[in-house]
């Protein structure tokens, strides 16, 4: 007698996840982009990318939370992986700096970088992606720390 088994879900093409993931680079990057050539929208669009920031960081701690639900002593791992979104909401929401906050979200992005790679069962492939998204988003946040924004 055979019993239909469900086939094991198969992993997205790489290259596609690579597309996927330049394409998540434009948020980062396009708002530099109108900040330099219109200055006077440069405040809206550097805070278009530090909330863009925010999403990034609470998606990456979604798919942690997703991971933990397997793991062994859950609880905890389920307990941390929220932080990235309460990391993004502390930054966005705290009376500081535009240049402060697009820093601290450049350094939650590397920090949640570092925490993800350590996790186990990790393709190589997905490593060296994450390399380079958090190099990138990173980057495109400091720069945008280092504009001049005009006075309100």
């Amino acid at each position: 007698m055979t019993t239909p088994t469900t086939p094991p879900p198969r992993a997205p093409p790489v290259r596609l996840v690579a597309l996927f993931g330049a394409l998540g680079l434009i948020p980062f990057w396009a708002p530099l982009a109108l900040a330099l050539a219109a200055p006077a929208y440069g405040r809206w669009a550097l805070g278009v990318q530090a909330v863009y920031a925010g999403l990034i960081l609470s998606f990456l701690g979604g798919a942690r939370f997703g991971r933990a639900l397997d793991a062994p002593g859950g609880g905890a791992a389920v307990a941390i992986s929220m932080l990235p979104s309460i990391v993004a909401l502390g930054v966005l929401a705290a009376p500081v700096t535009h240049a402060a906050g697009a820093l601290a979200l450049a350094l939650a992005l590397v920090a949640a970088f570092a925490w993800d790679v350590r996790a186990p069962g990790l393709p190589a492939s997905y490593k060296r992606l994450r390399a380079a998204l958090t190099v990138f988003a990173a980057a495109a946040l400091a720069i945008g720390a280092l504009l001049p924004l005009p006075v309100r």
